[in-house]
């Protein structure tokens, strides 16, 4: 799902030229986008989870405010079918690109225990004058065959309908929004009064980065991100271990009920809910299933882990030096990581901690947000 292709159906649906659409899909084009067919990669055993190996090196001095220390090491990478069954068949496909299993090697560092929030959020904006890319208008230079009218600052929200319908694409329930942003989460109608401390959203891939640069932080990698989610766990299914439920209770915003028409508020909040409503995984992060989905620093390709198993075990890898993705191959795109309140079986179990998802860098949502990282001095 893109910014572009969302603002493209909300602008013909309201009966405005088709045309933009091509525009819009041009946003993005950092990296080039070179697909590597199957045939051509090495064979890799078959998967495997072996122990994960922390480093012996303790914490290099106190915690930064809000953070935690991750000590790093040796891990499984990637995500084993739970039901034992092909891969293309689970939560819609949720395992189908964290394949092979592969050993990662990474450094220590230390990560925010949560999600960033609205309140801090807050403080970088008022103390740069930041705007968000969902807050700026695109020109007329970026789109020059689109209609002037169609030129509108917004925002992708998840819009559910008010019935059961077809689960073949998400455009049944995502909306392109104008008015949404950081400071609207659901529209020119929503604010922030009683929300500053849930997780920002609707953060785009630069708005991501300049708060990072601003906090002196920096984006996690996609391997350091799963790492510190497994909290020394092997091949657990969630970062906590292999039961969805630990004696009854929910471990993580995730959706219930029908989807997408119905959310039952089973685990007590619909909808996003405020950081550190669960419990912590071991190593003391809260959220790194459920919620919102959190960006990381890595492109994606669906054929990376492939790559990165041929080659032993791989050592602090920073993700691909392009993007692919067979389902939208004109659009670079990067890693996500720990699905959202959105989350279910029957269409998405990203919440399982090997999981990935991915998303094109000006695209922000409302299930969407960040967690930073900081390597020790």
């Amino acid at each position: 799902m893109t910014r572009s292709k969302l603002v493209a159906v909300a602008l013909i649906v309201v009966g405005t030229a088709a045309g933009i659409g091509f525009a819009l899909m041009t946003r993005q084009q950092e990296a080039p986008r070179t697909a590597v067919p199957a045939a051509t990669l090495p064979a890799v055993a078959a998967d495997e989870f072996e122990a994960t190996v922390p480093n012996d090196a303790v914490a290099p001095g106190p915690a930064p405010e809000g953070m935690v220390w991750i000590p790093g090491g040796e891990f499984s990478m990637g995500a084993a079918d739970p039901l034992g069954k092909d891969a293309n068949v689970v939560g819609m496909q949720a395992t189908e690109d964290s394949r092979p299993i592969h050993r990662v090697s990474v450094d220590g560092f230390w990560m925010d225990t949560t999600e960033v929030t609205n309140r801090q959020f807050a403080e970088f904006v008022k103390a740069t004058g930041y705007v968000t890319v969902a807050e700026r208008k695109p020109t007329q230079e970026e789109f020059p065959d689109a209609p002037p009218e169609n030129l509108i600052a917004g925002s992708v929200v998840f819009t559910p309908p008010d019935h059961a319908v077809p689960l073949d694409t998400h455009f049944r329930w995502w909306s392109y929004v104008d008015g949404a942003n950081w400071r609207h989460p659901a529209g020119p109608a929503s604010d922030l009064r009683g929300r500053e401390d849930y997780p920002v959203v609707h953060v785009a891939y630069e708005d991501a980065e300049a708060y990072a640069k601003w906090a002196g932080k920096r984006l996690p990698t996609e391997a350091e991100w799963e790492f510190a989610a497994r909290g020394g766990l092997s091949g657990a299914l969630y970062p906590w271990g292999n039961e969805f439920l630990v004696d009854g209770r929910f471990m993580a915003n995730t959706h219930q009920g029908h989807f997408p028409n119905e959310d039952t508020h089973a685990d007590a909040h619909g909808g996003i809910a405020p950081v550190a409503q669960f419990p912590a995984n071991a190593y003391g992060l809260y959220d790194v299933a459920g919620n919102v989905w959190e960006w990381t620093s890595d492109w994606y390709r669906p054929d990376y882990y492939r790559e990165l198993a041929a080659g032993g075990v791989a050592r602090n890898p920073r993700g691909p030096a392009d993007s692919f993705d067979p389902s939208e191959p004109g659009i670079p795109k990067r890693v996500h990581r720990g699905g959202s309140f959105l989350c279910t079986e029957q269409y998405c179990s990203r919440y399982m901690v090997g999981t990935r998802g991915k998303g094109e860098p000006s695209t922000g949502t409302n299930h969407l947000g960040i967690r930073l990282v900081k390597d020790p001095s």
